[in-house]
C-alpha cells in the first residue's frame, strides 16, 4: 500500500477532536470544510498525514486505519468501539495466520481490526443477513485494499449455518439470538478446538447463551462489561500552607498574647463601658493592619499534577461473553 495520496484514494480528513470526514479523491472536485474549500487536486501526490492549508486554517489528511475508521465510518448499524474491540482481539487470541469467523458484519468496524491482526497469511470470513449492508461492506473492503484477507457473504447463519466446517480458530457473534448459533459454531471451529465471543446488549441474552454453551460442553465461560473512562491530566497551582512556625516567632506570639491578656483584664476591671468600646475598636484596627501586612507578603506556591474524571460516565453498550471449546 502506497503512502502517497492518489486519485481514487480514500482519505480521512481530521478537522479536530471528534470531527472526522471521509472523502474519495476525485480530480477537480472541491470539498467544503469549516476551514474553507479543500481542492482534491491539492491532496494528490501528498503523503498521508500531511497538513493541508485551507483559506481559513488547515486540515490533516490521514490514512484508513482501524482506529480512525471506527470513528469516521458511516453507521449502518450500532458499532463496536476500540475499548471492546481490543478486548475481543486479546481474548480470542487473534494473530497473524488466524482464521476467524464473524457474524454479522454490520458497519465493518470490528472487521477492519480483525483483518489487521491476522495479516499477512490469515483470513476473515464475515457474514451479514442484510443483503445491502453486506454489499456495502464488501465494497469498502475492496476500496481499502483488504479484499484478499476477507470474504464477505450475505447469509443468515442462524438458519443456514456458516457453510464451512473445521476451519476457524475463533468465532465472533453479534446476533440477536446467539444461543441458536452455538451448534453451528461447534461445526465451524477446528477439530483442535477454538474460542468464541458473543456480543449482547441485554443480560437475558447473556443468560440464555451461557446456558446453551454449558449444555454443549464449552469451558471457561466468562462475561465482562467494558466501560471506558477518560481522565484529564493537568497541573494545579496552589498556595503553600505553613503548619509550623519558628521558635522565635512562637515566643513572640506567646509574649504578645500574655501582655494583651494582662492589659485587657486590668483595663476591663477599671475602665468604664465607653473605654472598653474604644479599646475593642483599637484592637480591631490593629488586627486589620496586621492582616493587610500578611497579605502583602509574597506566598509560596506549589504545583501538582492532578487527574480529573469525567463529569458524565458513558453508558452501557453490551456484554462480551467468552468461551472455549476443547474438541478431540
Amino acid at each position: 500500500m502506497t503512502n502517497l495520496i492518489e486519485e481514487g484514494s480514500k482519505v480521512i480528513l481530521y478537522l479536530g477532536y471528534n470531527n472526522l470526514h471521509v472523502i474519495k479523491i476525485k480530480l477537480n472536485e472541491v470539498y467544503q470544510t469549516k476551514f474553507g474549500a479543500l481542492k482534491h487536486n491539492d491532496l494528490v501526490g501528498k503523503e498521508f498525514g500531511s497538513k493541508i492549508i485551507c483559506s481559513k486554517g488547515y486540515v490533516h489528511a490521514l490514512p484508513i486505519i482501524p482506529e480512525l475508521w471506527t470513528l469516521a465510518l458511516p453507521h449502518r448499524t450500532q458499532i463496536l468501539y476500540m475499548a471492546d474491540i481490543s478486548l475481543i482481539l486479546l481474548e480470542l487470541d487473534i494473530k497473524p495466520g488466524s482464521i476467524v469467523i464473524e457474524a454479522g458484519t454490520g458497519s465493518g468496524s470490528l472487521s477492519h481490526s480483525i483483518i489487521r491482526s491476522l495479516r499477512p497469511n490469515g483470513h476473515l470470513y464475515t457474514f451479514e443477513f442484510h443483503e445491502l449492508r453486506s454489499k456495502l461492506a464488501k465494497n469498502e473492503f475492496e476500496e481499502h485494499g483488504l479484499s484478499s484477507f476477507v470474504t464477505a457473504q450475505h447469509r443468515d447463519v442462524l438458519s443456514n449455518g456458516f457453510e464451512y466446517e473445521n476451519i476457524a480458530d475463533a468465532v465472533f457473534l453479534d446476533l440477536p439470538a446467539p444461543w441458536d448459533a452455538v451448534e453451528h459454531v461447534m461445526k465451524v471451529l477446528k477439530k483442535t478446538g477454538g474460542r468464541l465471543c458473543t456480543f449482547s446488549p441485554c443480560i437475558e441474552q447473556v443468560q440464555r447463551t451461557c446456558q446453551r454453551l454449558r449444555t454443549n460442553g464449552f469451558e471457561e465461560i466468562n462475561t465482562v462489561e467494558c466501560l471506558r473512562r477518560v481522565h484529564e491530566f493537568r497541573y494545579q497551582h496552589r498556595s503553600k500552607i505553613r503548619f509550623t512556625a519558628d521558635e522565635n516567632q512562637k515566643e513572640e506570639v506567646q509574649v504578645e498574647a500574655e501582655v494583651e491578656e494582662t492589659t485587657d483584664t486590668k483595663s476591663m476591671k477599671r475602665e468604664s463601658t465607653e473605654d472598653r468600646e474604644e479599646l475593642t475598636t483599637n484592637k480591631k484596627l490593629k488586627n486589620n493592619s496586621q492582616t493587610a501586612m500578611i497579605k502583602k507578603q509574597p506566598q509560596e506556591t506549589v504545583s501538582m499534577l492532578t487527574a480529573n474524571g469525567p463529569l458524565i460516565m458513558p453508558g452501557h453498550t453490551g456484554y462480551l461473553t467468552f468461551a472455549y471449546l476443547k474438541q478431540e
